[in-house]
């Protein structure tokens, strides 16, 4: 069994909206169902699961009827930072999931997901024990410790630029935040960083550039023109 759980917990000051960032309509749809309907399309998710924002759950169910998300099946109150709202998640699938179950970790804000990245996800999981949407980093890299200057570079070779999903197997997602909660280990964003922590190897995936996060008004645009450049492919 496939799950996708998707992390709709924050707030969303930075794209400057009254509303949380993962519901701000794009041409008259909410965000949020973008990235759902992805998941609802791919052949291989058995089920989806939201961490949601409190006060947001009856509006995102309402959504999802109306744009007929029927893998939706459960909705988990978020927790106080990334990495309590993705435990919530992972420990409210204790009674579905068996440990070698692939659960694919999402940021509700990157709606730009592909058939193709989530298919190498589930596929490098059940390969490797977890599969990392990543792409190489094109950039120049350079060390700072105040943002200001900087006098080291860091070789683009040496660096992924890592995304979501982040696919594992069940039994090793719920063991890190169990493992973390041992060590009181606390404030890790994503689960990847929570594994590197750990002492674990992880393995990547297909990423894509396109697979954008929203968290400014400039992505939101970017989304947006890509929404449009997908359309314009469709009508040729």
């Amino acid at each position: 069994m496939n799950i996708a759980l998707i992390l709709a917990g924050g707030c969303g000051s930075r794209t400057e909206q009254d509303i949380p960032k993962q519901f701000i309509n794009v041409y008259d749809k909410p965000l949020i169902i973008y990235t759902l309907e992805n998941f609802q399309r791919h052949g291989d998710i058995d089920g989806i699961a939201v961490v949601c924002l409190d006060g947001w759950h009856e509006v995102l169910r309402a959504y999802a009827r109306q744009y007929k998300i029927t893998k939706l099946k459960w909705i988990v109150h978020g927790g106080v930072d990334g990495q309590s709202s993705t435990q919530k998640g992972v420990e409210a699938l204790q009674e579905v999931c068996a440990a070698e179950d692939v659960i694919l970790i999402h940021d509700a804000i990157r709606p730009f997901i592909t058939e193709e990245v989530i298919s190498d996800a589930i596929k490098k999981c059940l390969r490797k024990g977890s599969g990392l949407s990543a792409v190489r980093c094109q950039e120049t890299i350079v060390r700072t410790d105040d943002g200001v200057c900087g006098s080291e570079g860091i070789s683009r070779q040496e660096i992924m630029r890592v995304q979501t999903p982040q696919a594992y197997k069940y039994g090793k997602a719920l063991w890190a935040f169990q493992e973390a909660q041992r060590q009181g280990i606390s404030g890790e964003v994503y689960i990847n960083t929570l594994m590197l922590r750990l002492g674990e190897t992880v393995f990547f995936s297909k990423g894509t550039e396109k697979n954008v996060k929203i968290t400014t008004i400039d992505d939101l645009e970017v989304f947006k023109a890509l929404l449009n450049m997908e359309r314009e492919d469709w009508i040729k």
